[in-house]
Parts: C-alpha cells; sequence; structure tokens
C-alpha cells in the first residue's frame, strides 16, 4: 500500500506537480538530535541514490528564534542525546549543555546550510553533517560565525563570502522558505524522508530509521 502523506496533495508546489523526475526529499535540522543521530544512514541513502534521483535537503527548523539558555534544557536534552547515542552509536559530549550564556536557537545552524547550498550545492549535505558534529561531538558555540567559518574553510569554500552572506538580510530571510517549504510539506518532526514521485509525496521515513529499511522503499517506489 502507497502511504501518502495526509493532505500534501493540495500543498507541493506547482513546479514539483509538473516535474516528472523523482525526487527523495530530507528534512531536518543540524541541531536535532536524532538528525544527528541519523547522520551515517543519510550519508549512505545520498551515496547510494546521488546520480540517480534529485536529491534535496530541507532545514525544517527545530527551535529558530528560541531564546532560552541550553542549560535550563539540561535535564531534557541529555536524556533525548542518550537515547541517540543508544539506537545510533553516535558520539555526544555533553559539556555545552552547562552554559547559561547559550541559547538553544537553531536558526543561525539552518541560515549557515542555506548558504552553503547556494554557494556551493554540491557541498551542502557534508557541511550539514560538519555542523552536527561541531555542536553534538565538538560543542561549537552554534550562534557564532566563526564556528561556520572554519567549516567552510575546510571544505575548500571562501569564508569571507560565507560569513558575509550568513550575516546579510537576505539569508536570514532565505532560511524561512526552509521552515515554510517544511511546512507545505507537512513535516514538523525531524528527521523526515519523502519521495516524490508523479505527482505525490511518499513518507518514507519519520524519525530515526536504518538506512536498509528506506533504501527498500525508494527501490519499491523506483520500481513503479
Amino acid at each position: 500500500m502507497k502511504h501518502i502523506l495526509f493532505g500534501v496533495m493540495l500543498l507541493v508546489t506547482m513546479n514539483e506537480t509538473i516535474m516528472a523526475q523523482d525526487k527523495l526529499i530530507y528534512i531536518g535540522d543540524p541541531m536535532c538530535s536524532w538528525c544527528y543521530g541519523f547522520a551515517p544512514e543519510l550519508e549512505q541513502i545520498v551515496e547510494q541514490y546521488e546520480g540517480q534521483v534529485d536529491i534535496e535537503l530541507v532545514t525544517g527548523g527545530l527551535r529558530p528564534y528560541f531564546d532560552k539558555p541550553i542549560s535550563e534544557m539540561k535535564d531534557f536534552l541529555s536524556h533525548h542525546w542518550e537515547d541517540v547515542h543508544k539506537a545510533s552509536g553516535q558520539p555526544f559530549k555533553y559539556g555545552i549543555l552547562d552554559r547559561a550564556d547559550l541559547v538553544y536557537d537553531t536558526e543561525p545552524s539552518c541560515r549557515a546550510v542555506v548558504v552553503v547550498r547556494a554557494m556551493d550545492p554540491k557541498k551542502e549535505f557534508e557541511f550539514f553533517k560538519l555542523a552536527q558534529e561541531a555542536f553534538y561531538y565538538h560543542n561549537r558555540e552554534m550562534n557564532r560565525v566563526e564556528t561556520y567559518a572554519e567549516i567552510v574553510t575546510s571544505l575548500g569554500m571562501d569564508k569571507d563570502k560565507f560569513t558575509q552572506l550568513f550575516e546579510s538580510e537576505e539569508y536570514k530571510t532565505a532560511v524561512k522558505r526552509d521552515f515554510e517549504r517544511a511546512g507545505t510539506l507537512g513535516v514538523s518532526g525531524f528527521p523526515t524522508m519523502l519521495f516524490f514521485k508523479d505527482g505525490e509525496v511518499h513518507i518514507l521515513s519519520r524519525g530515526y530509521t536504518q538506512k536498509e529499511k528506506i533504501s527498500t522503499k525508494v527501490d519499491q517506489l523506483m520500481r513503479q
């Protein structure tokens, strides 16, 4: 049986309704712990299907513009991080949860992904993964442009151009279009993977899911 996102056919864009090519759509947030847990699975999926189908990354916005210190969420977040580690094996460091001076605003990390997409779309997924590692394993401050500048430099990109775009009003607006895109697709929880085919959006996964289960569904849809 086909699993189609409720109401999504009324919400997909006209361009997608017209297009015939299959598309994988990943919706996540660099500061979403379950997205971090899902990172190795996502990497394998992208490697397997890149070149066969279009692959789109949408930054969904887990807690954009959130203003609470991360230390106030320590118990809540540490519990989730432990669950993610048990399920995925992804390594975490917890020291950042004691920082009373840092707010848990996920908009800057999403905006950084949108900027990299504009600069070099081929490096978008790699940047997304490295941004996750910067937060969860290296406990870097994700509201500082310097954190991202180091990553784009490691990817051979122009850090000065990145900084200029990241701090611009243009990209503070552009990231909101990603948040709206996630809503248009009917997605509010991350990570989520969808498959667009013949004017229909099919759910591949909601939450942490192993790569094999997703690829089985993708293969079935591609054969139809």
